[in-house]
């Protein structure tokens, strides 16, 4: 039995795709689960248009977030703290710090997307933020003692 997926399925394939699955499997799973249509000759040019609108969307997603990831490879955040006469700082720099800078600046990261090693003293640092997939952009931290 030809079927047109209508969502992924585990082990069988991704939305859109035309698959070849058993009879009973087809009939008793698949479409009264409503995860795939048979394929038929006008469920078959549907998928495929669909298919097209969806890699469409795709590039312009990965478009996107690689331009936000060249903003924020320019983009530095400093970050004020309370400091001993040592450089050593009390306590440490989070990510929710560093989300709360950028948000300053105008970008909305969340603080689940960003990756700092641990700061323990004044000084310069990187952060990586994971917009996308496999785009990452490098933002750099600079950590200063508050004047106060």
């Amino acid at each position: 039995m030809k079927l047109v997926l209508k969502q992924d399925v585990e082990n069988l394939g991704e939305a859109g795709e035309i698959v070849t699955v058993k009879d009973g499997y087809g009939r008793n799973f698949l479409i009264p689960q409503g995860k795939a249509i048979v394929a038929s000759k006008g469920a078959i040019k549907a998928a495929e248009e669909e298919l097209k609108q969806a890699s469409k969307k795709r590039e312009a997603k990965i478009q996107a977030a690689q331009q936000l990831a060249e903003k924020l490879s320019n983009a530095s955040v400093t970050i004020s703290v309370t400091a001993g006469e040592d450089g050593k700082i009390f306590g440490t720099v989070t990510t929710q710090q560093v989300a709360d800078a950028l948000t300053e600046k105008g970008f909305e990261i969340d603080r689940k997307k960003i990756t700092l090693d641990d700061v323990k003293a004044l000084g310069e640092y990187t952060a990586s933020v994971h917009i996308q997939g496999e785009i990452r952009a490098e933002v750099k931290v600079w950590v200063v003692k508050d004047e106060k």
